[in-house]
C-alpha cells in the first residue's frame, strides 16, 4: 500500500505522524511510504533520516496526498480539504463532534477516518488516546502555573507556595488518564490538589496511587459549584469517547470564582467543559473571559513535540500496519478495537457515539464496509 505521511499544518503543530524508524518497518513490510519535505525536521527527525528508513521524499503536499492511506496527526485543516479524495484512508485524531464543518466536508469527500481517539482495546481503554493524555495532563500544572503569573493575566499565585504562604488550590474535573497526570504533576509542583470523578471505584484507586495526598470527591454539580470559588487554577479533564465534552462549567459560575484564576481546558478538543471554552492556539494561547484566564489550547501536545511524536508512534504503527497489510475492509471486519476507530466511510458516519451527539444517522462500521 501507498502511505503518505504529511507536514503538519495547525499552529505550532511539529509533530508528525510517523518516525523513521516507524517509517522503516512499514517499508520493510512490503509497503511503499512517501513523506513532505520538512515533516519532522523540526523535531530532530531530517528528511535525510526518512530516506534512510526507506521513503520517498516529496515537496508538495498534494503528492502525499495522492497515497491511499494517510497516516498524520491532528485533524484535516480547512486548506487540505481539496487534497482529499472518496476511499482515501485519513488514519489520525479526527475530533468531529465540536467541528461539524470539518465533519461535513469528509462525508462529503467520502473519506474513511480511523480516529486515534476512539480505537479502543481488551480493557475497554483507547490506547492512541492515551499516550497524548499522560502529555497533555502533564503540561496542564505547568501552562495553568504559567498563566497564573501576573504578565499572563493570573492572580499572581504561585502553584506550590512558599514557606509561611499556602499553595494553589488545583481542581481537576474527571479522573482519568489525563487527570491522574495532571494530579501527579501538580502534587509535585506542591499545589493542594482535589480531584472529582463520578466513579467512587476510580476514586478508591486514585486515593491509593497517591497514597490519601489527593483530596478527592464524586462529581456532582453541588461539589462542582461549592470547590469552584476557592481555586486559583482548575483543569479539565473529562472524556465521552466520540462525543462533545459536557458543558460542566457555566458563566454563572465564572463569576464566582477569583479574579486571574486559571482554566486550563485539556478537553477543548471536543468543545471543552466550560460555556465560555472556545480554541486557542500556541501561538495565542489564553484569553480572558469574566475575569477568568482560559488556556484551550487544542493540541497541547506539540509543546512537546519529538516526546509525543515518539509516544504516538509506539501507539499506532501496529493498527497502521493492519490496514496496510490487509486493507481496510478486511481490517475492519477482523478487528473491533479498530473498528470502533471508522468514524466514517462511504460519506456515512460509523460512530455511535459521533452520531448520537450530533444528531444524525449512523451506520454499523462492518455494515458500511460491506
Amino acid at each position: 500500500m501507498l502511505i503518505g505521511i504529511p507536514k503538519e499544518i495547525k499552529d505550532h503543530e511539529y509533530r508528525v505522524g510517523a518516525t523513521p524508524e516507524g517509517v522503516q518497518i512499514l517499508v520493510a513490510a512490503g509497503h511503499k511510504a512517501v513523506v513532505q519535505s520538512a515533516a519532522g525536521a523540526r523535531i530532530g527527525f531530517g528528511d535525510d533520516d526518512y530516506r534512510a528508513a526507506g521513503a520517498t521524499i516529496v515537496a508538495a503536499a498534494a503528492e502525499v496526498y495522492a497515497a491511499e492511506l494517510i497516516i498524520k496527526v491532528k485533524e484535516i485543516q480547512r486548506s487540505e480539504f481539496p487534497l482529499i479524495r472518496s476511499g482515501q484512508i485519513l488514519y489520525g485524531y479526527h475530533h468531529f463532534a465540536p467541528d461539524r464543518e470539518l465533519l461535513d466536508a469528509m462525508l462529503k469527500a467520502g473519506a474513511a477516518c480511523v480516529a486515534y481517539e476512539t480505537i479502543t482495546d481488551d480493557a475497554g481503554h483507547l490506547p492512541l488516546l492515551t499516550p497524548m493524555s499522560q502529555i497533555a495532563g502533564r503540561l496542564a500544572p505547568q501552562v495553568g502555573a504559567w498563566a497564573l503569573q501576573m504578565a499572563n493575566g493570573g492572580s499572581g499565585v504561585l502553584l506550590g507556595g512558599v514557606p509561611g504562604v499556602l499553595p494553589a488550590n488545583v481542581l481537576i474535573i474527571g479522573g482519568g488518564t489525563v487527570g491522574e497526570n495532571a494530579a501527579r504533576i501538580a502534587l509535585g509542583m506542591g499545589a493542594d490538589v482535589t480531584l472529582l470523578d463520578r466513579s467512587a471505584a476510580r476514586l478508591a484507586q486514585l486515593d491509593a496511587i497517591f497514597d490519601g495526598r489527593l483530596k478527592t470527591a464524586i462529581s456532582t454539580s453541588h461539589a462542582l459549584r461549592t470547590l469552584l470559588p476557592a481555586q486559583d487554577l482548575v483543569i479539565g479533564a473529562v472524556l465521552l469517547p466520540g462525543a462533545r465534552a459536557p458543558h460542566l462549567i457555566t458563566r454563572a459560575d465564572l463569576k464566582r470564582m477569583r479574579a486571574g484564576s486559571v482554566i486550563v481546558d485539556v478537553a477543548i478538543d471536543q468543545g471543552g467543559i466550560c460555556e465560555t471554552s472556545r480554541p486557542t492556539s500556541h501561538t495565542d494561547p489564553v484569553y480572558v473571559e469574566e475575569g477568568i484566564v482560559h488556556y484551550c489550547v487544542t493540541n497541547m501536545p506539540a509543546a512537546v513535540a519529538r516526546t509525543a511524536t515518539l509516544a504516538l508512534t509506539q501507539a499506532t504503527l501496529r493498527h497502521a500496519l493492519h490496514i496496510a497489510d490487509h486493507g481496510l475492509r478486511d481490517a475492519v471486519k477482523n478487528d473491533a478495537h479498530l473498528a470502533a476507530g471508522l468514524q466514517t466511510f462511504g460519506g456515512r458516519i460509523t460512530h455511535a457515539g459521533l452520531a448520537q451527539d450530533l444528531d444524525l444517522p449512523c451506520v454499523e462500521p462492518q455494515q458500511a464496509i460491506m
